[in-house]
């Protein structure tokens, strides 16, 4: 016997919710009992762009300021979102940090430097909202993958430098962070494509075989007519010996970041006095994930932000 139309159309409905309601309850299950997450924030406005992020934090406030770890996602700077970054953030909130995941514009929106723009504003506004949340703001970790190493390393160097701020929004606020973990991030533009070139690869080629062009869109056109934002987008044109600590954990077969923009990086980091440290994860490629780095993440984040308290 078929059903009225009517029915069909409730039936349907019901399904529908059941679904939404499912994956509401697979995403709660997910978050431990001891952790909150409130999502969707308005950090600030990239152009007319609203900025959003998503706290994770303790159920349970503690009675002392907590440090913050903000998690900036990878994707070539033309994909990726905050949720997925949740998962990093939780085994440290459960240790008393204050964490948070931001969205930034992507390329199909904006080439560099909306992108630093973008995370620069974000720390201002965590210090802008310290007492609101009861955070130490003297004491900011940033930790990203990929793109997201790359912007979190440029964070890491360029907080002295005025011509990537923006105004995102919260102006009479440092967008200077304390700790800074890098995972396979670009670092070193023109050096990527001097090294490409002793190997035999053209610009052409470089720039077409990663990730659909995603040094292109960030530039906001090919190497050789951009050689000036490239300079201006890699994190080394900027270290001084007042840099903040930085962790960089690269796998050593990395097939798409060389394993040698983590070197330069770590050499010119220390050759300027930097407190740095670049660990190679034997075997691993780009994207790993390893619970060992990730324990020396957070216990680099321990050593720095938290005078080497475990928050046990």
């Amino acid at each position: 016997m078929k059903l009225s139309r009517s029915k069909a159309l409730f039936a349907i409905l019901l399904v529908l919710i059941a679904g939404m309601a499912a994956a509401q309850q697979g995403r709660n299950a997910l978050t431990p009992s001891d952790v909150e997450v409130m999502r969707d924030i308005e950090y600030g406005k990239g152009g007319d762009t609203p900025l959003m992020l998503d706290i994770v934090r303790p159920k349970t406030q503690p009675r002392d300021p907590m440090p913050v770890v903000v998690f900036i996602h990878g994707g070539g700077w033309q994909k990726g979102d905050k949720q997925s970054a949740l998962g990093r953030l939780i085994p440290l909130v459960q240790k008393g940090y204050f964490g948070a995941t931001i969205n930034y514009r992507l390329t199909d929106i904006a080439p560099f430097p909306a992108q630093i723009e973008d995370c620069k504003c974000a720390i201002r506004w965590v210090r802008a909202h310290a007492k609101e949340y009861n955070l130490d703001a003297d004491h900011i970790g940033v930790w990203g993958g990929s793109a997201g190493g790359h912007l979190v390393a440029l964070l890491g160097t360029s907080g002295g430098a005025k011509s990537l701020e923006g105004k995102g929004g919260w102006q009479d606020q440092s967008s200077k962070v304390q700790a800074v973990a890098d995972y396979f991030g670009p670092t070193d533009f023109a050096y990527w494509l001097e090294e490409a070139k002793k190997k035999g690869i053209t610009m052409e080629q470089l720039e077409a075989q990663h990730a659909g062009g995603a040094i292109t869109k960030l530039l906001g056109g090919k190497f050789s007519e951009k050689m000036d934002v490239a300079k201006q987008a890699s994190p080394v044109t900027y270290i001084d010996k007042n840099d903040t600590p930085i962790f960089i954990g690269h796998g050593e077969k990395d097939q798409l970041v060389p394993l040698s923009q983590s070197q330069v990086f770590y050499d010119a980091l220390t050759k300027a006095g930097v407190q740095a440290t670049l660990h190679v994860v034997k075997g691993a490629g780009h994207g790993f994930r390893d619970p060992e780095t990730d324990k020396m993440v957070a216990d680099f984040f321990d050593k720095h932000l938290r005078g080497g308290k475990d928050g046990k």
